[in-house]
């Protein structure tokens, strides 16, 4: 029997997490998560449309976007990190959310559904995590 070939691609994908979410979380749940999603709804989510991006992952305070190149994804990290600073810059709010933003070209694995995994995915997703010691 033989095994069916693995459709690769390149892809530039970015992983986003928000800095100290879980501390923050146990500070003030209703107030993060209202800040989260205000961020999500400008600039987060209409900068991936604008720059072609596409989601791949969303979980909690993370999030796995898929760009149509290395440009775009340095494109979209810039903007994003700089939209909490210029949102919040009038307004006292402690702390301030700040994202960590990991970027990765390399191949991933396409699935028959258009979904897509592999070691490109796992790269972006550990570059924008904090690391053990």
């Amino acid at each position: 029997m033989s095994e069916a070939r693995v459709q690769r691609r390149l892809g530039a994908i970015v992983g986003a997490d928000v800095v100290g979410c879980s501390g923050m979380m146990g500070r003030d749940e209703a107030g993060t998560l209202a800040r989260q999603r205000a961020l999500r709804a400008e600039p987060i989510d209409p900068k991936v449309v604008d720059l072609g991006g596409r989601p791949v992952e969303t979980s909690g305070d993370g999030l796995l976007i898929e760009f149509p190149s290395a440009v775009d994804a340095v494109a979209y990290a810039r903007d994003v990190q700089r939209g909490p600073e210029q949102r919040y810059r009038d307004v006292a709010v402690d702390p301030a959310i700040r994202l960590r933003v990991g970027i990765n070209v390399g191949d991933v694995i396409v699935d028959d559904d258009g979904h897509i995994d592999g070691d490109g995915m796992n790269v972006a997703a550990r570059l924008s995590r904090p690391h053990s010691p």
